[in-house]
């Protein structure tokens, strides 16, 4: 049996990622017997209170060609020690207003601990290595950088 060469893949999402996306992506699954679970982490916007006012929007940018390659060297590293049967990351670029998703990553494994742990790692991962930046827009027209932590 060939082995399957994987090849980096857009995550990439413009503006906010919709609820169809999300359940659409779930639907699919149905299909693979062989998943028993599955983990799944949505990134929110929040109306944080900053000192120059609310958050009512985050506007996120990202060095594309270099955030895709890190993605997928996190992903390949992810896959290599957990017992994955699927691994999906979306994460959206330009304004994403409060309430709406900026983040979804969604992990699946014949057992549910491989994918709550695998999914979990990944989060953090995203959050700490991919060049993505977020400029937090605020009621008052003013903006800070996001800090991730």
């Amino acid at each position: 049996m060939e082995e399957k060469i994987r090849t980096p893949k857009n995550i990439f999402v413009d503006g906010a990622i919709s609820p169809e996306r999300i359940a659409n992506s779930i639907a699919k699954h149905s299909t693979k017997h062989d998943i028993g679970g599955h983990s799944i982490f949505l990134g929110q916007v929040r109306a944080d209170v900053k000192e120059a006012g609310e958050v009512r929007a985050i506007e996120y940018t990202a060095y594309e060609d270099m955030a895709l390659q890190k993605a997928f060297e996190i992903r390949e590293d992810i896959f290599s020690k957990y017992p994955l049967t699927c691994m999906h990351i979306y994460h959206s670029l330009g304004e994403v207003k409060v309430g709406e998703i900026c983040l979804f990553v969604f992990t699946s494994s014949k057992h549910r601990k491989a994918a709550i742990s695998a999914c979990e790692e990944l989060v953090e991962k995203i959050k700490k290595d991919l060049p993505i930046w977020g400029k937090e827009l605020l009621e008052n027209d003013a903006s800070v950088w996001k800090e991730n932590r």
